[in-house]
């Protein structure tokens, strides 16, 4: 997978792609993506950060994200090259899984 930093139209398709068929979609920022998940409860959004963790942690690519309660807010970049990369994407794309089962 390629760690090269995505040019704008690059962003903008990667984007459309990620969310097409999800609730909450994700949002440009700047050099980043970002999404605010939310669940029933604590355990729900604990055990979402859990799947993620591993799957995160498996693609060696790991969020910013924080929880409250049963919320669970992510943000993806690729600080190495100062931007956004196709790793960003397809782990969102795995947090977007997660989220739905």
């Amino acid at each position: 997978m390629s760690t090269k930093k995505l040019s704008p139209v690059e962003i903008a398709d990667a984007l459309d792609q990620l969310n097409r068929g999800v609730g909450a979609p994700w949002q440009l920022n700047d050099d980043h993506i970002s999404k605010e998940f939310k669940f029933s409860d604590f355990t729900a959004a604990f055990s979402f950060m859990t799947r993620c963790a591993f799957a995160a942690d498996k693609a060696d690519h790991h969020p910013e994200w924080t929880n409250v309660y049963n919320k669970v807010s992510v943000t993806f970049t690729t600080h190495d090259v100062g931007g956004l990369t196709e790793k960003d994407f397809d782990v969102a794309g795995t947090f977007n899984k997660f989220a739905d089962s």
